[in-house]
């Protein structure tokens, strides 16, 4: 019970920002005296302390509003993407301490590139260990981390099912982490890298009464997110918002999952690159995602043709798809994430007004918007689904060193 009322608490102040004592009490129904000995043992650990005092009012002493500590649990999330791996480590106050991107290692080979799981995985070792080094700098406890493969995951066996655009197929990636860093390693989960970034994404939309949204990350591939009344959907085995493998042309090019037609071979970044020169540095997978995209907006604002002409008519091809999610979930928003996003001024409003154009009910309206959160999307998602665990239960974590208690 107590753990259950800890969890209560921590949860209430993580969600709804500094409250007093009084205000806790009433907002959650715990007795006062309950929310007094409950903040003390959450200042014992680090996870609460107090802040500014409460002056509205003018019956009774002033209170003093208690707020989450940030100085003490941090949550590591770790995205594998196609072209990146990019970690971030972020408190519990939801501030990042630490973030990194490098491209992802990849092998020329007489039927292209490839991906070996073993230099990749090599890679995100390197990079967990950096993340855990940074917190250790700042004296943040780890929690936990989320790696974020672009596919469905086996959540009990920790390994990737399928990842088309990777190559890869039952790979064991948690066992695999658990072997490069040994004791080093914290508690770790998967999660694929849409559905993250959808619950990255999702609290700010909260914020605006929208609990049913659709998250689509254009990559190589193309994924969603879906939440569905503030909940994610994973679908009974995992597989839910594999939505780049909609089959929209049964005549059309043959996709990495061996289908022809998805639509992710009509939107995807590669259908970006594939009207460059081959020799232009944007098609270079060895270039950090940002670079690539800063290269082909600088040719976009220089009038380069080709690329006006394929963000001409790529929003008609978004549309194809996400008109079908739409009719199928009914969200209340589209947030475009990925390249889509960084192209935001090109797609979101041509998206809006088509999507707008096909409505079967003024009220079945959908709004289209561009992530905040751009490439750190799906790794600022793994870092607060790791920091979920100390949510959940605040026992987890720590006593801070006898006499350092903030509240």
């Amino acid at each position: 019970m107590r753990s259950a009322n800890l969890s209560l608490l921590l949860r209430h102040l993580h969600d709804h920002g500094g409250r007093t004592r009084a205000a806790l009490s009433q907002e959650t129904g715990l007795s006062k005296a309950a929310v007094t000995s409950l903040i003390a043992d959450l200042a014992e650990r680090g996870l609460v302390q107090e802040g500014k005092i409460d002056r509205r009012g003018t019956v009774g002493r002033p209170g003093t509003e208690v707020r989450i500590d940030p100085g003490h649990a941090a949550g590591i999330g770790l995205e594998l993407n196609v072209d990146y791996l990019a970690v971030s480590l972020r408190d519990l106050g939801g501030q990042v301490r630490f973030r990194s991107s490098v491209p992802m290692p990849l092998v020329d080979g007489p039927d292209g590139r490839s991906y070996p799981p073993g230099p990749v995985l090599d890679l995100a070792a390197q990079q967990l260990r950096e993340a855990l080094a940074a917190a250790g700098a700042e004296g943040l406890w780890v929690a936990g981390a989320t790696i974020a493969p672009p596919g469905p995951v086996d959540y009990e066996g920790a390994s990737v099912r399928f990842a088309s655009n990777l190559g890869w197929s039952d790979v064991p990636l948690g066992r695999a982490l658990e072997q490069r860093l040994g004791t080093d390693l914290p508690p770790l989960s998967l999660e694929n890298d849409a559905k993250l970034s959808a619950l990255a994404e999702a609290p700010r939309l909260a914020r605006q009464g929208i609990t049913d949204l659709v998250y689509l990350t254009g990559d190589i591939g193309v994924g969603a997110g879906i939440i569905a009344d503030g909940n994610l959907i994973r679908g009974w085995s995992g597989f839910s918002g594999e939505v780049g493998h909609i089959g929209l042309d049964p005549a059309g090019p043959r996709c990495r999952c061996g289908r022809r037609g998805c639509w992710e071979t009509l939107v995807g970044f590669d259908t970006v690159l594939a009207v460059l020169d081959a020799e232009d540095p944007a098609r270079s997978g060895r270039l950090p995602m940002q670079e690539r995209l800063r290269r082909i907006r600088t040719l976009l604002d220089a009038g380069d043709a080709r690329l006006e002409d394929r963000f001409a008519r790529l929003p008609e091809d978004l549309v194809r798809g996400a008109g079908v999610l739409v009719d199928v979930l009914n969200p209340q928003a589209i947030v475009l994430g990925g390249y889509f996003g960084a192209f935001a001024d090109r797609l979101v409003r041509p998206v809006q007004e088509a999507l707008d154009l096909r409505l079967l009910a003024q009220d079945g309206r959908v709004e289209v918007s561009a992530s905040v959160l751009g490439l750190d999307a799906a790794a600022a998602g793994g870092a607060a689904v790791a920091l979920e665990r100390v949510l959940a239960d605040p026992l987890l974590a720590p006593p801070l060193p006898a006499g350092a208690a903030r509240a």
